[in-house]
């Protein structure tokens, strides 16, 4: 057990009743989530914000945002008994002020972003869990219309609104990352840079803003690819910025060559174990002697705190039902292991960076 290992996993000292009620919570939580998005869409948690430490009656909350009498009270009860709102202790009505959770869900980034994530992207494919776990496959996709793909094979032709919050979603963790790596990375200036699963360009487009003499091609999926070109084309960035289009686990499929920097970020987790090394192998095949391969990942064991640890837990559900049916998010061990049977020696391994304790790995082929 190592120093980020949180030991209640060892431990369950919950009481029987506790233990009961955590129970109920889970029974009922598809129904409390689709609550507590229509106190957000209805304007509920936005009405009792404001009107700070008066708070509002039932019947306030629903003149306010136009909703039933009969409709403040099913979802303030329900936010009640979650802890999203409080109940103010004196009066001869009920007053609801905002709690400490309700505040999260409405002003916290992280939250907001996990939310519509989980609702656009998830919520109606997650009905599919046990047969994708099953199988072996996104079975949830098809809930879009997509049967026997992955959804990053299909990411440029999903609905708007789930294409919006997919992408939300993946830029706002790697934002954060970029932020504090990009210096690390440069440390040394490399000249050529190689992007695989570089996505929409975000990370050559902070590459190309950090370092005016470089020069990144990204790798990624067709799809992919042309949405990468058109930004980096807009950024005014397309005599640096190269796209490579393919898919890196075909077998034919050779990467570029002559990179002093090869980058992965958020990627390797979208694969199995075995595809990881696949994946490596053909990196260390593009690699030089002094090529470093920069891997940006988080890892369930290297969180500071358990509300990460659980987040990151709870995403590999994600990959089973919607993304690939195969990957996850992964401990440092077994990430590291794959990655060394590729023949990478993992010479610096960075852990706990930024806000949202990502690690930041650099490998060199062994020699």
């Amino acid at each position: 057990m190592d120093e980020y290992t949180n030991r209640y996993y060892f431990e369950d000292k919950i009481s029987a009743i506790d233990a009961k009620f955590e129970a109920q919570k889970i029974v009922y939580s598809p129904l409390t989530f689709q609550a507590v998005k229509a106190l957000i869409e209805l304007g509920f948690l936005q009405a009792i914000s404001d009107s700070g430490e008066k708070g509002l009656s039932f019947k306030e909350a629903a003149e306010k945002t136009g909703i039933s009498l009969y409709g403040a009270k099913v979802l303030l009860e329900i936010a009640l008994g979650m802890n999203i709102v409080k109940m103010l202790p004196e009066g001869k009505e009920d007053r609801y002020i905002l709690g400490k959770t309700g505040w999260f869900l409405l002003e916290d980034t992280l939250t907001r972003t996990s939310l519509n994530f989980v609702n656009d992207v998830c919520y109606k494919g997650a009905f599919e869990l046990s047969r994708s776990v099953k199988d072996g496959k996104p079975l949830g996709l098809e809930v879009f219309g997509h049967k026997g793909k992955t959804i990053y094979e299909v990411l440029s032709i999903l609905p708007e609104q789930v294409k919006e919050s997919w992408f939300t979603y993946e830029h706002y963790f790697s934002d954060i990352g970029f932020e504090e790596a990009v210096s690390i990375v440069f440390a040394n200036k490399p000249k050529k840079v190689i992007d695989i699963g570089g996505n929409t360009a975000k990370w050559a487009l902070c590459c190309c803003r950090y370092d005016p003499n470089v020069e990144v091609t990204i790798v990624d999926l067709p799809g992919q690819t042309a949405l990468a070109d058109r930004n980096a084309s807009e950024a005014g960035f397309s005599d640096r910025i190269k796209t490579f289009p393919c898919n890196v686990l075909k077998k034919e499929t050779i990467l570029p060559s002559g990179a002093d920097i090869i980058w992965m970020s958020q990627f390797l987790d979208c694969f199995s174990l075995e595809e990881i090394t696949l994946i490596m192998e053909k990196a260390r095949a593009a690699s030089g002697p002094a090529t470093d391969v920069y891997i940006l990942e988080y890892f369930l064991d290297k969180q500071r705190f358990e509300m990460a640890s659980y987040s990151l837990r709870a995403i590999s559900l994600y990959f089973t039902c919607m993304a690939n049916g195969n990957s996850k998010m992964y401990s440092y061990e077994e990430f590291a292991e794959a990655i060394e049977k590729a023949g990478f020696d993992i010479v610096d391994a960075r852990h706990n960076m930024g806000p949202n304790s990502y690690s930041l790995l650099r490998c060199r082929s062994k020699s």
